[in-house]
C-alpha cells in the first residue's frame, strides 16, 4: 500500500510539474507579446509633460497603445533626488525599455543600468552630461533626442524686440548641467553682440522670486535657458516681468506661454513624438547603440502676444535669418 501511495504521489507531483511548466510557458508567451515601457519624468512642468504626451500619442498612433502591445509605467520624481534614484532602480528592474525626460532623470537611469535600453528626451547636451560618447556614436545603452535650440537666433530676436537693451540677465539653476551648457553659450553670444551680461544662479524654486526680482532691478532683459527649476516657476517670473517691465526671452515655447515674451525654441510635443519613433525602432528589434542622438526637428519662432501688449513691445516685425 505504501509503495502504491508513493507511486500515486509521484504521478501527482509530475502532473503538477507539467501543469506548472505549461502555465509558465503561457505566461512567458503573454509577457513576450507585451513590451513594458517605463517613463521617468524629472519634475512637473509644461515642457516635460508635453514631451511625454507627444511620446505616448505617437506610440499609440503607430499601434503601440498602452494596455495592448505595450504597458506604460509612468513615474514622476517631482524634482527630488532621493526619489529619482529609487524610481530609476525600480523602472530598470521591470521594464524592457525606459524613457528619461530631462537630464537629471537620464543621469539617474544611466547609473541604475548598463543593459536596459534607455531613451532620453528634453536633454540639452547629452555629451557634457556624460550620457553618450557623441551624438553620432552614443556608445552604450542610451540614446535619444536633444532639446538644444539655436541660442544665436534667440539673441538675434532679443535685439529686434528690445533694441535699446544694454544689459541682459541670465537666471539659471547652478546644479543643472543642461543649464550650465546653455549659460556658457548664451554668455558668449550676448557679449559678442555687445551686451553686458549679469548671471544669477539659484538652487531651488524657493530662490526664484528673490533672484528674479534682484536681477530685474538691474537689467533691461532676462534670458532663461531650458532649465527645469526655472521653467516650473515661469508664471511667477512672468508676473515680475510685467511689474518691472523687463521682457524675458525663454528657452522653450512652453516657458514663453507661461510668462516669457518670445523664443526661437523647441516644440516639445514634436520632440516627444520624434523620440517615440526611436522607441518603436528599438521595440521592433534595433539595437539602442546603433541609433544616433537626434537634434530637434521642429524649432519655432514663438511669441506671447499678450505679454508683448502688457510690456508695450512691438513684435510685428520679428523674423529669424537663415
Amino acid at each position: 500500500m505504501y509503495r502504491s501511495l508513493k507511486k500515486s504521489l509521484a504521478a501527482t507531483v509530475a502532473g503538477l510539474s507539467l501543469l506548472t511548466l505549461s502555465a509558465c510557458s503561457t505566461a512567458d508567451k503573454a509577457s513576450n507579446d507585451t513590451v513594458n515601457v517605463g517613463i521617468l519624468q524629472y519634475m512637473e512642468h509644461d515642457s516635460l509633460s508635453v514631451a511625454r504626451e507627444g511620446f505616448v500619442a505617437e506610440l499609440e498612433e503607430n499601434g503601440y497603445k498602452d494596455g495592448e502591445k505595450i504597458t506604460i509605467d509612468y513615474q514622476n520624481s517631482q524634482g527630488d533626488q532621493a526619489n529619482l534614484q529609487t524610481i530609476s532602480e525600480q523602472l530598470v528592474g521591470k521594464n524592457q525599455l525606459v524613457l528619461a525626460i530631462a537630464t537629471p532623470a537620464a543621469q539617474s537611469l544611466a547609473t541604475a543600468s548598463m543593459d536596459v535600453p534607455i531613451l532620453f528626451t528634453a536633454v540639452t547636451d547629452p555629451v557634457s552630461a556624460d550620457l553618450v560618447d557623441s551624438f553620432e556614436n552614443p556608445g552604450g545603452n542610451l540614446t535619444g533626442t536633444s532639446d538644444q535650440a539655436p541660442i544665436d537666433k534667440q539673441v538675434e530676436l532679443l535685439g529686434q524686440a528690445v533694441p535699446d537693451a544694454k544689459t541682459v540677465g541670465i537666471l539659471y539653476t547652478t546644479s543643472e548641467r543642461n543649464s550650465e551648457v546653455q549659460v556658457e553659450e548664451a554668455s558668449k553670444l550676448l557679449e559678442k553682440a555687445g551686451y553686458t551680461v549679469v548671471l544669477k544662479g539659484i538652487s531651488t524654486t524657493n530662490d526664484v522670486q528673490d533672484a528674479a526680482t534682484s536681477l530685474m532691478k538691474d537689467v533691461d532683459a532676462v534670458f532663461v535657458p531650458t532649465d527645469n527649476t526655472v521653467a516650473s516657476t515661469m508664471t511667477m517670473i512672468g508676473e515680475l516681468s510685467i511689474e518691472y517691465k523687463v521682457p524675458v526671452i525663454g528657452g522653450s515655447t512652453d516657458m514663453v506661454d507661461a510668462g516669457g515674451l518670445l523664443t526661437y525654441g523647441t516644440n516639445y510635443e514634436a520632440l516627444g513624438r520624434q523620440t517615440a519613433k526611436m522607441a518603436i525602432k528599438i521595440i521592433e528589434g534595433e539595437e539602442v547603440s546603433t541609433l544616433s542622438v537626434q537634434a530637434p526637428e521642429t524649432v519655432d519662432l514663438h511669441v506671447n502676444t499678450e505679454m508683448a501688449g502688457k510690456l508695450g513691445i512691438d513684435v510685428s516685425h520679428l523674423s529669424v535669418s537663415n
